[in-house]
Parts: structure tokens; C-alpha cells; sequence
């Protein structure tokens, strides 16, 4: 039940492959998760590790206390959307959102809050990747929280002002995913908008929505998994499964940045290090340097300039089930896509705030855990 605390169930392992130590946070015989791979597990202070639970019997947030180890559960409702999660930067609250509202639960007391009534229908589109996981994005300062919705055949990003609870409707079209404030700049959002469409980013008040990025539709080219790069205008993201690109969201120069299969990968809040886990093949979670040389055309997704200097991490021996992954381009070009991919069997790899550590998620035991392995610098 809420307020309910649980013993440490840390216990260490060791990776086979690089002999490193790996924490396991979790042990019960559940699913568990944390949030997707490019939003924070964290808050700044590094007080709580944010988690979803399955072992009441439905997807419940927790935190693990980082001092004691011990386990919180901080909600006990049986309409949790648990993709949506995004812990407040201050450590006060973990945001979420329900099949009609946008809550937040105070993380000392418990206390839940609905900030938005959507009301209707569920607000999430079908299925189980993309836009219908129904992430959601707190800015930097903890004072806006992007929430898109999806009633009927419209998709609306709204914007709350936490302090206050007022809202507003920034932008509805067709389809849209995974929003991100920029890490840096409160005023500036990225969402994901069709497959053959990806990269948009859009001002807080709604204005210059824009694609920043044109894929090369002759090669059917799959962009992916995007996320902001701290202290630039630039979006890195999956060239699948032939590295990651950046696009400076400005002039639109593209450079390549690794010519590797990287499936999720996120960089940590310094902007010097990446983490990705792999898949077709699974070769482990991997940490290389973001900051590479920009292609000698300027603006192609090629491999040549690619940096593929990687250090390898640790394995994840999870099941990353998806087999429309196993494609060289983009197989919704091929016609409708059966896709089961649950995502609690990716890895989801991401730093903790001060990028000492990676925290991330496999099924290696048959169930999901959370798991947590130091970066040595």
C-alpha cells in the first residue's frame, strides 16, 4: 500500500565480460522499470532512484531511499499510465499521468495532486512503443511539465505550469511522442512526430514548430530514440542501426557521431560521455565520446568519420524484445508492422545526474530488474 516500506533489496554481481561490480536495486519477483531512457531516474540530489513496481499486482510507483536502501512505495491506484513517470528536478515529487489526469505525488508524504482533469477517454494512443508509451517532460527548473494527449484523432501537447496548474495547448496534429524540455533552456521542446517525420522541436509558447531533420527517403532511412545534447542547439539520435547522428537544430549540419548499432543511447547532463545498449547484436552496454567530427560532406548519415572507439560497460543480458528491430532500415516503410515489444525487456540505459553511475533495466533472471553499475572515469 502507499507509504509502505520495504527492506534493501540490493545485492552486487559481477559482470562477466568487464568484471565490474553491478548493483542490483530490485529482487522481487515482478516487473520493474525505470523511466524511459532519456528522462531522469534521479533527482539532482541524488536522494531517490524512481522506479515502477509490479509487485503489488499493478504498475505502482516507488523510490529507493539511496542512503538506507529502502524501498517507498509512493502510489496505490489502479490507473497509472507507468511510462509517463519523470521525478522532479528538486527531489520534492514524481510526476505521472493517469487514463484522464496529470498528477503528482509528494515523495516525503505521499500526498497525490491532479493538476489537470483531461477527462473522456484514455488519453494515450494504442499500443506499446512511441507515442502511445505517453512519456512526459519536466523542464530543468521544475516549473513546466509537457504532457501530450491523444483524443480521438487529435494529438495535443500541453504545457502546466506546476506552480500554479494553469495549462495551455501549444500545438495538435497528427501524432506526438516523447517530448523533452532541452536540458539547458526552459523556452525549447523536442517531440517525435511521425516515423518519416521524427525530429521536431517547437518553442514553449507553441511557436516556430519545425521538422529539423529530412530523412533520405531512398534508403528508407529509420530515425530514432532522439535526445537533447547539454550545452548545444542539437539533437542526437539513432541512424538504425548504423550509428548516431547530430543535427544542430539551427543550420541543419548533421554530423556523425558513432557508425555502430547504439539503440537507446543518452549522454550524460556534462555532455562527455555516452551510454547504449545494443541489439541484433546484443554486445553488451557501451560508453563513447559524443563529441565527434562533423562528416566531410557536412550534412550526409554515412559511417566513414564515425567514431566507434567504445568502452564496453557491462552486459545487460536482457531479452530486448522486438524483432521489427532486426532491420537495416526503417520497416514501417514496408507496410503495417506487428509490433510486440514490451519495453520493460530493453535496457533503457542512463546516467545518474552527476554521471558517475548507470542505471538501467534487463530481464536477465526472467523478470525485469533495476539495475545500477558505476562509470569509472
Amino acid at each position: 500500500m502507499k507509504g509502505d516500506i520495504y527492506p534493501s533489496e540490493s545485492q552486487v554481481i559481477i559482470d562477466e565480460k568487464t568484471g565490474v561490480s553491478i548493483r542490483r536495486v530490485t529482487t522481487h519477483p515482478s516487473i520493474h522499470h525505470h523511466p524511459f531512457y532519456y528522462l531522469p531516474a534521479y533527482d539532482m540530489a541524488m536522494r531517490w532512484l524512481v522506479f515502477i513496481s509490479h509487485r503489488t499486482g499493478t504498475p505502482q510507483i516507488f523510490v529507493e531511499d539511496r542512503q538506507s536502501q529502502q524501498l517507498i512505495q509512493l502510489t496505490d491506484r489502479p490507473d497509472l499510465s507507468e511510462w509517463s513517470i519523470h521525478p522532479s528536478h528538486d527531489g520534492k515529487y514524481v510526476y505521472f499521468t493517469t487514463e484522464q489526469g496529470a498528477w503528482r505525488v509528494d515523495c516525503e508524504t505521499q500526498l497525490e495532486e491532479e493538476l489537470v482533469h483531461f477527462g473522456g477517454d484514455d488519453i494515450r494512443e494504442p499500443g506499446m512503443v512511441g507515442a502511445a508509451m505517453g512519456t512526459t517532460s519536466v523542464s530543468h527548473d521544475d516549473r513546466w511539465w509537457a504532457v501530450p494527449i491523444k483524443a480521438k484523432d487529435v494529438a495535443s501537447l500541453f504545457v502546466i505550469n506546476t506552480n500554479t496548474g494553469d495549462h495551455d495547448v501549444i500545438l495538435q496534429r497528427d501524432t506526438i511522442g516523447h517530448p523533452q524540455f532541452h536540458p539547458d533552456d526552459a523556452q525549447l521542446l523536442r517531440y517525435a512526430g511521425p516515423y518519416d517525420q521524427r525530429l521536431w522541436v517547437i518553442n514553449r509558447d507553441g511557436s516556430d514548430n519545425r521538422l529539423v531533420y529530412k530523412r533520405e527517403e531512398s534508403i528508407k532511412q529509420w530515425i530514432v530514440h532522439e535526445t537533447w545534447m547539454p550545452g548545444r542547439r542539437e539533437l542526437l539520435a539513432t541512424d538504425w542501426p548504423h550509428g548516431v547522428v547530430g543535427i544542430d537544430i539551427d543550420t541543419g549540419k548533421v554530423r556523425q557521431v558513432c557508425g555502430f548499432n547504439a539503440w537507446h543511447p543518452m549522454v550524460n547532463r556534462q555532455g562527455t560521455l555516452m551510454v547504449t545498449d545494443t541489439t541484433y547484436p546484443d554486445v553488451g552496454l557501451h560508453l563513447f565520446d559524443p563529441q565527434c567530427r562533423v562528416n566531410s560532406n557536412g550534412n550526409g548519415t554515412g559511417n566513414s568519420n564515425a567514431n566507434d572507439q567504445t568502452t564496453l560497460l557491462c552486459e545487460s543480458r536482457a531479452t530486448n524484445i522486438g524483432a521489427h528491430w532486426n532491420s537495416d532500415h526503417c520497416p514501417y516503410d514496408d507496410g503495417p508492422v506487428d509490433v510486440f515489444s514490451p519495453q520493460h525487456t530493453h535496457p533503457h540505459p542512463n546516467f545518474s545526474p552527476d554521471g558517475s553511475r548507470v542505471v538501467f533495466t534487463s530481464d536477465r533472471t526472467g523478470v525485469a530488474q533495476i539495475y545500477e553499475v558505476e562509470v569509472s572515469h
